[in-house]
């Protein structure tokens, strides 16, 4: 079954800066610690990723899965899942709303895994996911 995680964090930049780090796929294992490898499978007409595979080991949770994203809003950026070898399911949306001279940014992540897990290490793993994208996601961004 799957659950539903979210969290948000107020980044000190604008919306477009903020899109920009969350847009450039391949930096994350620099500023992801779950995030081993990042390939780009596929673009849009605008040039942005629209399939991409990832590597991840979150401790409990390591997998190999492709996502594809829909970029059809400018202060949005949402996903699901094509395939993954752990993950039979995955769907998630970064949300940005402008406040002031910062960025409010919204994670909600819906997991649902192939391999049974107790639903408490199921939600730490996604808690410690999401926190850890948001804390570096705000650290990349501020340093510019």
């Amino acid at each position: 079954m799957a659950d539903r995680a979210s969290s948000s964090i107020t980044v000190h930049a604008a919306p477009d800066a903020v899109m920009a780090v969350i847009a450039d796929f391949e930096a994350y294992p620099e500023w992801t610690s779950q995030v081993k490898t990042v390939e780009v499978l596929g673009r849009d007409d605008a040039g942005r990723a629209d399939r991409v595979r990832f590597v991840i080991d979150a401790g409990i949770v390591k997998d190999e899965y492709t996502l594809a994203y829909d970029w059809s809003t400018p202060d949005q950026l949402s996903w699901h899942l094509l395939s993954g070898q752990v993950q039979k399911a995955q769907d998630g949306t970064y949300a940005l709303t402008a406040a002031g001279d910062a960025t409010e940014v919204r994670y909600d992540l819906t997991v649902d895994l192939a391999i049974p897990m107790i639903g408490l290490f199921k939600r730490k793993a996604e808690r410690t996911i999401i926190d850890t994208a948001l804390k570096g996601l705000k650290a990349r961004v501020e340093q510019g």
